[in-house]
């Protein structure tokens, strides 16, 4: 299937590992331009050079997202090198801050999660409106969805899944879609469940058994959703929280 998505232009936050990676070379791969940011610089390099492979414009600059002008500047930079954007994927968290339940992991979780993606949404909207139309993805969490998770990342993940559906209605009559996936328990290399299944394998095995499925999921099965949301064949869906977890996720609504 052709997701019409060749020579749009793509902004990933939190594009250089797990998740963020898997959708950034999932839009290059579909001939889209990238540009990403992400605090790490190393593993920031090594995915730019990936996304170079594919013979699209690339931008990547070291940015924290909860740095309000640091990112104001970086979204200028692509738009520039761009010369316009179709697309905004929201995908920064402060997961490896927030299982506590101090001031320091709220102040984490809505600085990087949500105030990340407010800012960023706010940015793009009016270059989105200029250009007729445009997509924003947001990525959350089933943890956002039901009780069971520490509370700040929780919240957090609630709050984009809110903002998301505000967003969505507000700018439908602009041609401006606006999603949010719900990932599962999701594991890659350097990632959460991967320290987990060498570190704290009680943990591991607690989040295993509540997937119906058997396994934990990938980035990459994250990624195939997230690209076709943000396509032409999906220009019929706005305000939609699709999880993407494999069945771990129980309840109706």
């Amino acid at each position: 299937m052709d997701l019409r998505l060749d020579g749009k232009c793509a902004v990933v936050t939190g594009g250089s590992k797990g998740i963020g990676r898997a959708i950034a070379l999932g839009l290059a791969r579909e001939g889209a331009s990238v540009a990403i940011c992400a605090r790490g610089e190393q593993a920031l390099r090594q995915t730019e050079a990936e996304l170079r492979q594919f013979g699209s414009t690339v931008v990547a600059e070291v940015c924290d997202v909860s740095d309000a002008e640091a990112f104001d500047r970086f979204l200028d930079t692509a738009h520039d090198a761009f010369g316009r954007l179709d697309i905004l994927v929201n995908n920064t968290s402060a997961l490896d801050n927030s299982f506590a339940d101090d001031d320091a992991a709220w102040r984490a979780g809505f600085d990087i999660d949500v105030m990340g993606a407010v800012r960023g949404s706010r940015k793009v909207v009016p270059w989105f409106t200029e250009a007729g139309g445009g997509c924003i993805l947001h990525i959350s969490s089933i943890s956002g969805l039901e009780a069971g998770s520490p509370p700040a990342y929780a919240a957090a993940k609630a709050a984009l899944i809110s903002h998301s559906k505000t967003l969505a209605i507000a700018l439908a009559p602009q041609k401006i879609r606006v999603n949010v996936i719900a990932p599962g328990s999701i594991e890659f290399p350097g990632g959460l469940w991967e320290d987990a299944k060498e570190n704290d394998p009680g943990f591991y095995q607690m989040a295993l058994s509540s997937i119906p499925s058997g396994r934990l999921g990938t980035p990459e099965e994250i990624a195939d959703v997230a690209v076709f949301l943000v396509s032409e064949r999906a220009r019929w869906i706005t305000g939609a929280c699709l999880c993407v977890d494999g069945g771990q996720r129980k309840s109706n609504v």
